[in-house]
């Protein structure tokens, strides 16, 4: 199949949250804007209700395979079936889905390393509901390695979140706080920052990538009075670093990394725990943040936002973060192939 051709894979997320709202407003933004063509995975009722109930005029076609998806996108919401169990009310998680949602996630992983799509867009879960029908991975990013891995060896996978003004990695990711320090270690921090520098350039073209490093306690630990983390961890994994020839600075104190000044000295920032690095990017880009899975065989981006449960139907949800997320999915495809 022509690259062209091969749509994006999205996945259905929580059938009770906003993704059936913004992948149907984001079906209809391709009025006044590109919109890659992707294909749902996900119950074709269910998108088809929700549309009813919005009052939106999005047709949606069922298809056999992926590659049905470019020609009809256009005129039609393509979608490849899989059914969900019981009755989806928006607004009103249901146990019982989750099965259909871990399932969705499962066969956008098989397109893409199939061939059949180029790469793989994820609508917001409920976690939460995952575990208890059994998912035992602490987020999408975890459970992506493990779909992506071989020999039973899943790979590193780190996760950025990306928008106009700003890119952000954290080291550590879905863990407690409390657990951030016993992650932590010089190894893992290197991993990050060697991932970041070459899928910055794999996929965003950015040759050699500038990147700052933060510290983990006030001050990036004032000397080691504040804590000896910055010198008995990071800074040993930013100096090994620049062995293997990444421009790579820090520790550097959290608090003063992300006004417009800073922000304009790196590519990316490699923060050492979760919200360090998403409330800055929060703060600047919420509505047009997107979460970039960088480390893996294939492709990954979804909004930078949960399932929004109390706007589910309502009308209020935005499209601009799955949007932007399928843009970015569609040009970070393009860039790996333009240097394959």
């Amino acid at each position: 199949m022509a690259h062209a051709e091969r749509p994006l894979a999205l996945t259905m997320g929580d059938p009770a949250g906003i993704g059936p709202d913004i992948t149907l407003s984001a079906w209809l933004a391709q009025a006044h804007e590109p919109i890659p063509p992707f294909v749902l995975i996900g119950d074709p009722a269910v998108l088809a209700a929700r549309a009813e109930l919005l009052g939106l005029k999005v047709p949606v076609a069922q298809v056999g395979e992926a590659e049905a998806a470019e020609a009809r996108f256009a005129e039609e919401l393509p979608v490849l079936p899989i059914a969900v169990a019981g009755d989806v009310v928006p607004g009103q998680p249901d146990p019982t889905t989750a099965a259909a949602v871990q399932r969705s996630i499962e066969e956008a992983v098989r397109l893409v390393r199939g061939g059949e799509a180029r790469a793989v867009v994820t609508n917001p879960v409920s976690k939460a509901l995952l575990y208890r029908g059994g998912f035992g991975f602490p987020g999408h990013t975890e459970y992506l390695a493990a779909l992506a891995g071989a020999d039973g060896k899943a790979p590193h996978p780190v996760m950025m979140l990306a928008s106009r003004s700003l890119r952000v990695v954290p080291v550590t990711i879905h863990i407690p706080l409390k657990e951030v320090v016993p992650a932590l270690s010089r190894d893992l921090v290197l991993s990050t920052i060697e991932i970041t520098a070459k899928d910055l350039g794999r996929y965003f073209g950015i040759a050699q990538p500038v990147l700052a490093v933060s510290g983990l306690n006030p001050h990036a630990g004032e000397d080691g009075n504040l804590g000896r983390e910055e010198i008995d961890i990071i800074a040993p994994a930013i100096e090994a670093a620049r062995t293997k020839g990444i421009d790579v600075s820090g520790p550097h104190p959290a608090d003063t990394m992300f006004h417009a000044a800073a922000r304009a000295a790196y590519d990316a920032a490699i923060c050492m725990y979760h919200d360090q690095a998403l409330i800055p990017l929060k703060a600047l880009a919420f509505d047009e943040g997107v979460n970039v899975t960088l480390g893996l065989p294939f492709i990954r981006t979804s909004p930078d936002h949960g399932t929004a449960f109390a706007l589910a139907g309502t009308g209020r949800a935005s499209p601009r973060s799955l949007i932007e997320a399928l843009k970015l999915a569609d040009a970070m495809s393009r860039m790996a192939e333009d240097r394959s």
